[in-house]
């Protein structure tokens, strides 16, 4: 059996085993998980906002506090400075999540930039943590024409980066404008049970890390630094 001693690189300080017993020594949260959902079009009827507001009806009726930001008034990233009003209530409510929900329509093949800049301005790090890491993430898409998957998973990617765990499952809606009535509310068809699956999903996810995600992302490469180091590490300038 290797030990500490056979691995010469190791600080075995600082090396610890993942265990059972310590991933499951917590005491279960008791209030509602906490989801914050962003969408990516600002038309006045936007299907990705028509989608994230019944995703909040469902996430309500699973017991969930669901939260939805309105993009309008966002500025470009590092267009203004990050005191501006739309980033402070951006950033507050990502720091209150415990997971989200993003659903962007695919433009010229990709997110939209009002997707995008929502994603931009939520900050990697402040003095040394990342809030978003260990957070569950879902992630959908509106299509104008055919069904297509390029926007969830240029999502994928984002969410990977900011360390979130993007659940298994997704949404992609072919044909939006046919989905949703005259009342704004989505009929009944496979693509509503589809963002039912994922909602059910996030919630689960999310009941499953929110109590654990300190011990999930806590990583022997940041243990061995000190937290000084990691700071002036993360947080140098921007490009």
């Amino acid at each position: 059996m290797t030990t500490t001693d056979d691995l010469t690189n190791i600080d075995p300080e600082h090396f610890s085993a993942p265990s059972s017993r310590a991933l499951f020594n917590t005491t279960p949260s008791a209030h509602r998980p906490r989801i914050l959902l962003l969408y990516g079009s600002l038309r006045e009827r936007s299907f990705s906002r028509l989608v994230v507001e019944e995703a909040a009806r469902l996430l309500e009726a699973m017991g969930a506090e669901p939260r939805i930001f309105d993009p309008r008034g966002l500025p470009l990233a590092d267009a203004e400075e990050d005191s501006h009003p739309k980033v402070q209530e951006l950033r507050e409510l990502a720091e209150w999540s415990e997971g989200m929900a993003w659903c962007s329509p695919e433009r010229h093949g990709a997110m939209t930039g009002t997707m995008k800049t929502q994603i931009d301005w939520i900050p990697l790090s402040i003095g040394g943590m990342r809030p978003t890491q260990g957070e569950t993430l879902a992630v959908m898409q509106v299509c104008g024409g055919s069904q297509s998957f390029n926007a969830v998973n240029q999502l994928r990617v984002l969410g990977r980066w900011m360390r979130m765990v993007t659940i298994p499952n997704q949404s992609s809606v072919p044909k939006a404008f046919t989905e949703f009535d005259d009342n704004d509310r989505m009929m009944p068809s496979p693509y509503y049970n589809r963002i039912v699956d994922v909602m059910e999903e996030l919630v689960k996810f999310t009941l499953l890390i929110r109590d654990r995600s300190d011990y999930l992302t806590d990583r022997y490469s940041e243990r061995v630094e000190s937290a000084e180091e990691v700071s002036t590490r993360v947080n140098q300038r921007s490009m």
